[in-house]
């Protein structure tokens, strides 16, 4: 059987997570309009009986701004190199920019089979879209090309197709039942995540992160406490919003999302607290599940 990890890479919001999601068809990665939204590589794991696919999707590779963005970026460049095939998704809706020469010139992936996806297809012109192949072409004349609008799982199974061609016999490395490799924990906080930057404003998404204080397995219902860390006083205000409307919005939203992760009733308690740029600081990214795990 043919089996390997493919990295899926890109930069921020061109729908690394979207075509993750529908190439396992099941939600396992958080979407939302926000750029950047994927903080972590996570593990997506594709089983067929001729194949075990697991797929890294990473964080969008961008010029970074503080610590966290160059943690982000260093989790995507080192995913590229441990993988037997690369996916560097492109939004074919935009002309190639500055963003995307820095994406380019950074990431080495000379070594693995390339596909380059261009997604969102649907939303562009054909004389637009040659233009774009051509250009990622010229940096990378070897790869193959294919075109998927994510969102509708568009060309999903052409793609798998094409993925399985390219990877190497080998082993299954998870057991068939297994969807990801992160745990519990890690999911809980990206539920909550997913549902602030989806009811925040345009400034705050940015500066939070989540800390699950405590988990009682004991109880019933399952009793979580979690932290919404922000860096600034004002932002915690915003955060709550005018008499706890909007904290109470996320509570209940989050409760919902993770009852339908974990099959069973919860009780969640959300605390927002100040972690002054947390950003910049080595020991909250560490503390909140951000910095690259050295081997």
């Amino acid at each position: 059987m043919k089996s390997g990890f493919v990295a899926i890479l890109g930069r921020p919001n061109v729908g690394k997570s979207t075509l993750l999601n529908g190439l396992l068809n099941r939600h396992i990665s958080i979407i939302t309009d926000k750029p950047q939204t994927t903080r972590n590589t996570i593990k997506g794991i594709y089983n067929s009986d001729e194949a075990q696919i697991i797929f890294v999707d990473t964080p969008g590779i961008h010029k970074p701004h503080a610590k966290l963005g160059e943690e982000m970026n260093n989790m995507a460049y080192s995913a590229a190199h441990d993988v037997d095939v690369s996916l560097l998704v492109v939004d074919a809706s935009l002309p190639f920019k500055e963003g995307d020469l820095f994406l380019v010139e950074h990431l080495d992936i000379k070594n693995t089979p390339l596909i380059i996806v261009f997604n969102k297809i649907d939303k562009t012109r054909l004389d637009k879209s040659i233009e774009l192949k051509n250009k990622y072409l010229s940096f990378f004349p070897n790869a193959h090309i294919i075109e998927t609008v994510a969102t509708e799982r568009f060309n999903i199974d052409e793609l798998l197709k094409l993925i399985v061609e390219l990877l190497p016999e080998g082993p299954r490395y998870y057991e068939e039942d297994v969807v990801s490799d992160k745990d519990e924990v890690f999911f809980i906080k990206e539920i909550i995540r997913e549902k602030v930057l989806k009811i925040l404003k345009e400034e705050v998404p940015h500066s939070i992160a989540i800390y699950v204080d405590n988990i009682d397995y004991q109880s019933n219902p399952l009793h979580i406490i979690a932290s919404i860390i922000v860096e600034k006083d004002s932002q915690k205000g915003i955060v709550i919003g005018k008499n706890g409307a909007r904290i109470k919005l996320i509570g209940s939203r989050s409760r919902e999302g993770i009852e339908a992760y974990l099959h069973k009733h919860v009780y969640l308690e959300l605390f927002v607290k100040v972690d002054s740029d947390w950003r910049n600081k080595e020991s909250s990214l560490a503390r909140y599940g951000y910095k690259k795990e050295k081997k």
